[in-house]
């Protein structure tokens, strides 16, 4: 074989080697993630999707002190103004594991700019290579803002890792894009009726 055969043919096994990357699932990708998403590569018969706008009726018998509701299923924060007036829908990070996830009522008990970050002892013992304290900043796991719930460890607040919004990746707190927890941040208070569904 001449060396340029040679190089001919080890770029078409090159070549070849890539197309089939290319057609294949995206597995490499998917290293480091929080989630492994189903096949998708089914036939879709309809395309609907969850994240869409809601009545607060249904959820919440008033507006008192302004309502939040978190879809764990759609991956949503849904807020309500206590006039009524005002409605955001915001995408979220959710639990990353039902053992995790905690449903039911429960309100805004404090907010915090700039908060600083603590494992859990839950959190500590599944992860033990974690820091112990992270200070306010860019790399804080609670982001810009945080809204501390009536629940001991629950929040809702920012992150600083955005591929986490959309996904099952916390470890039981509610997730959004700093520059959305900071908007939600200035419109809720203490003593917003949050509800997790």
């Amino acid at each position: 074989m001449t060396k340029t055969s040679a190089t001919q043919l080890n770029r078409r096994a090159f070549l070849a080697g890539s197309a089939a990357l290319v057609g294949a699932p995206a597995v490499a990708q998917n290293q480091g993630s929080t989630e492994l998403e189903r096949d998708i590569s089914g036939a879709v018969r309809r395309n609907i999707s969850s994240f869409r706008s809601l009545d607060w009726q249904p959820y919440f018998s008033s507006l008192a002190n302004g309502a939040i509701l978190v879809d764990i299923t759609s991956r949503a924060l849904h807020y309500w103004s206590e006039d009524g007036r005002t409605y955001k829908l915001y995408p979220t990070s959710v639990p990353l594991t039902e053992d995790l996830t905690k449903r039911g009522r429960t309100s805004v008990v404090r907010k915090v700019e700039g908060p600083e970050w603590r494992p859990t002892p839950s959190m500590k013992k599944r992860n033990p290579e974690w820091p112990d304290y992270v200070g306010p900043g860019p790399d804080n796991p609670l982001g810009t803002h945080a809204l501390y719930l009536s629940w001991t460890y629950y929040r809702i607040h920012g992150t600083h890792d955005t591929r986490k919004i959309g996904r099952r990746s916390s470890n039981g707190c509610i997730g959004l894009y700093n520059q959305h927890i900071a908007e939600l941040f200035a419109r809720a208070d203490v003593g917003t009726q949050v509800l997790l569904i």
